[in-house]
């Protein structure tokens, strides 16, 4: 039996590779809810508080990316100005 925090990251990546979406769809998670057995190893979680979880895990997934691109722009930015003062 998988860690339930194992089920979310995994469908979180998954979901990533597969759409390049942020915003979950009630469909795909309801089909990983069921066709990967987190059902199975949890019969007490909803499929709403599954949803949830994974959804954060997410947002957390966009945030990170976010900030790494921020610092690389301003890193690029920062190499651009000092060429241009030589």
């Amino acid at each position: 039996m998988r860690k339930l925090s194992e089920y979310v990251e995994m469908a979180a990546t998954e979901y990533l590779h597969e759409t390049g979406r942020v915003e979950l769809d009630p469909h795909w998670i309801a089909e990983f809810f069921q066709d990967q057995g987190v059902l199975d190893d949890y019969p007490l979680l909803d499929l709403v508080a599954f949803h949830a979880l994974v959804q954060k895990a997410l947002d957390v997934k966009s945030e990170r990316a976010n900030k790494q691109a921020r610092r690389h722009i301003e890193k690029v930015m920062e190499v651009v100005k000092r060429r241009r003062r030589k």
